[in-house]
């Protein structure tokens, strides 16, 4: 939680369940196999294992996936697989209580980690994502990394990123992947690169130890042109880049009774004529401020993290 306030979206502008399905139906026709629900924090939406139900039900998706930040998880991680989720992910940027109420502005991290060993046994290989900042956590790499190590998850360290509520971001803070690479190697020894064909954000690396894990470098060394991802905020905002501050409203169409088809064929023309580099963009500036400033946030909740799921 980065600010203090936030604007939130109308509530009665949020996709029901059918539209959803229904919307996930044209990019499976379109091609798409991997569906991820993330945030904001997904198990904030009331009933969400019946939407995880239906989504599962659909052979054309092969990989269904949801990120969370684990508060709500133990209750919920029983409903979550027996509705057919097949896999997890969950953030955790610090180990330290004094830090996550810093950062996430509550006193959740008790249950938080419940919540990740609630997961261990129905999500084997689940994986941890966790934001490096230079000054706030970026001395706890190793005891994030032997965290995940014992709970079986596979890790992703991933670099501050000057996107949605960051506002008070800037380079200084940015822990790069080589950086990171120098601690972990300085404390087990050499580090293997895998080779992997993959779209994939994340470049994989192991240990002799055998512990694999992930690091996301999209502010230092953007994968723009291989990034296959896009985003569908609550209310059906259709974002192909988390750096675009305008995106496509696929809810309006959709509830002004067009065709399947008619909605294929705007997100195909969307699509073709995509030229998104957004993190590529911003790294050849030379004078990097961050992306969004407070002001307006405060007045467009699409520009946030929270709301096209970062």
């Amino acid at each position: 939680m980065p600010e203090e306030d936030y604007l939130w979206l109308p509530r009665e502008d949020i996709l029901h369940f059918e539209e959803i399905d229904r919307l996930v139906d044209q990019f499976l026709y379109l091609g798409v196999e991997k569906v991820r629900l993330t945030g904001g924090e997904p198990l904030l939406r009331k009933n969400l294992p019946a939407l995880i139900e239906q989504l599962a039900r659909k052979p054309a998706i092969r990989d269904l996936a949801m990120t969370t930040n684990a508060v709500l998880l133990r209750p919920n991680v029983a409903a979550l697989k027996a509705a057919g989720l097949h896999r997890l992910t969950i953030s955790l940027d610090t180990l330290q209580r004094d830090r996550f109420i810093k950062l996430a502005r509550f006193d959740e991290l008790p249950r938080v980690l419940a919540g990740i060993d609630a997961a261990v046994d129905p999500f084997p290989g689940f994986k941890l994502d966790s934001v490096i900042i230079r000054g706030v956590n970026d001395d706890e790499v190793i005891s994030l990394l032997e965290f995940a190590k014992v709970r079986g998850a596979e890790i992703r360290f991933i670099e501050y990123m000057d996107v949605g509520g960051a506002t008070t971001w800037s380079m200084s803070q940015v822990v790069s992947r080589k950086e990171m690479l120098e601690t972990i190697a300085a404390h087990y020894g050499p580090v293997e690169a895998l080779v992997e064909s993959s779209s994939a954000p994340a470049d994989r690396y192991r240990l002799a130890n055998g512990t694999v894990f992930g690091i996301i470098a999209s502010t230092t060394e953007p994968f723009c042109r291989s990034c296959d991802r896009s985003r569908l905020t609550a209310d059906g905002v259709w974002y192909l880049c988390l750096y675009a501050t305008r995106g496509v409203d696929l809810r309006g169409p959709l509830r002004g009774g067009v065709s399947d088809e008619t909605l294929r064929e705007l997100i195909t023309s969307v699509w073709h004529a995509r030229t998104d580099r957004g993190a590529e963009a911003r790294l050849s500036m030379r004078d990097r401020s961050p992306l969004i400033p407070l002001t307006a946030l405060k007045r467009d909740p699409h520009l946030e993290m929270h709301t096209r799921g970062g």
